[in-house]
């Protein structure tokens, strides 16, 4: 059931009103100041547990190899975006783990 107002998905402090459905019936709330955080920081949310993550635009987009995830990172440097991601290590390490062996084994080949 939709709540108008309710807890911030990413800082979980603040109650607010602003939200987006991201997928049908999964509402995202976030507070204005995650909002103005989402400014300089990349904010991931977890669709499967809900956990957020909060990291350095400079920072991620620094340590990235792959070119055109760069640059699309680098595209999306200067907006407000909270992305939401499917699963997380918190909630499914054995994929994520998975996932970043088979980045490391391709980028080996």
């Amino acid at each position: 059931m939709f709540e108008p107002l309710a807890k911030c998905n990413v800082c979980k402090k603040e109650y607010t009103s602003m939200h987006v459905e991201v997928m049908p019936g999964t509402i995202v709330h976030v507070c204005q100041n995650c909002l103005e955080k989402a400014k300089t920081n990349f904010i991931w949310i977890c669709m499967s547990c809900g956990k957020a993550y909060m990291r350095p635009k400079e920072t991620v987009i620094s340590r990235l190899r792959d070119p055109e995830l760069k640059r699309a990172y680098m595209i999306c440097e200067d907006m407000v975006i909270v992305q939401g991601i499917d699963a997380c290590i918190e909630c499914d390490p054995e994929t994520i783990q998975a996932y970043m062996g088979s980045i490391q084994t391709a980028a080996h080949c």
